[in-house]
């Protein structure tokens, strides 16, 4: 993937960085595999707002990804490389040799007429999913299980990767981008590679525009608020905090640790702090 600079013919032109989308080889996507999407707007089953600055966007259909690799011992050919709009990786269309077809996250260097597969047996190389104890150590992954079956949950982020370190027993340790060293049952099934669209920190917006396209609408700062607005507002001029950062129901950010899993703190080797 290379990005795309543009000449600064207008004030939204002038340092706007996007996508060549040179990878991408097919624009229409597999009508098989898509849902529609209904908007929430940052509202949950009540219609009350739980999520702030949620709202419009441009219409997106769902791509059906297949987390979980379960089609294991069957050979796939890489048809297509495709754009998503509900995620910053690229997927890629697998067509299977008996008949089937799945979207899959497209990780660096997986090309048209690739084969993959996923099974124990399946080789090293970008595209196949194996158990982590199927793997050899210093092996870089993505699309990673937190539980046998349950599908990838993380490592799922264009350009990310995660590394296998070792084995201790039933568990592998990995490396997450975070920095953090965790243990996973050896049974978790992983995709080897590093994902694709590696240059998407380089995308710059350039204009406000393109940020409600996403769906996300401004955000306004508390100071600039009235003191019934947010506890920040008010005063004459520009005023200090005069308090603990706050969030506009009086409860404590920018700080506070909210992890609420302590359960699993076991598994955690190194923290990424």
């Amino acid at each position: 993937m290379a990005l795309k600079t543009y000449r600064p013919t207008s004030p939204g032109r002038r340092g706007m960085v996007s996508a060549s989308f040179e990878e991408i080889t097919k624009t229409v996507p597999e009508r098989s595999l898509l849902l529609p999407i209904r908007k929430r707007a940052g509202r949950n089953n009540r219609g009350v707002v739980t999520v702030r600055h949620r709202g419009g966007g441009a219409k997106r259909r769902l791509r059906i990804i297949d987390f979980k690799r379960d089609k294991q011992g069957v050979q796939g050919k890489v048809a297509a490389i495709e754009y998503d709009p509900n995620r910053s990786a690229r997927i890629a269309l697998i067509h299977y040799v008996d008949g089937e077809k799945r979207y899959i996250l497209a990780p660096l260097g997986l090309k048209v007429g690739d084969v993959i597969m996923a099974g124990e047996d399946a080789g090293i190389k970008p595209g196949n999913a194996l158990p982590l104890g199927s793997m050899p150590d210093g092996t870089l992954i993505h699309n990673l299980e937190f539980e046998p079956g349950k599908g990838g949950q993380i490592v799922r982020s264009a350009g990310t990767a995660a590394q296998l370190l070792g084995k201790e027993g039933k568990y592998s340790l990995v490396r997450l981008p975070s920095g953090e060293v965790r243990r996973f049952l050896s049974n978790c099934l992983a995709t080897v590679g590093q994902l694709g669209n590696v240059e998407h920190q380089g995308i710059r917006l350039g204009k406000a525009g393109r940020t409600r396209l996403l769906g996300r609408r401004p955000q306004v700062r508390g100071s600039a608020m009235t003191p019934r607005d947010h506890p920040h507002g008010g005063g004459e001029g520009r005023a200090p905090r005069g308090m603990t950062p706050s969030t506009p129901w009086g409860k404590p950010a920018l700080g506070p640790k909210t992890r609420v899993n302590k359960a699993s703190d076991r598994l955690i080797v190194k923290r990424r702090k």
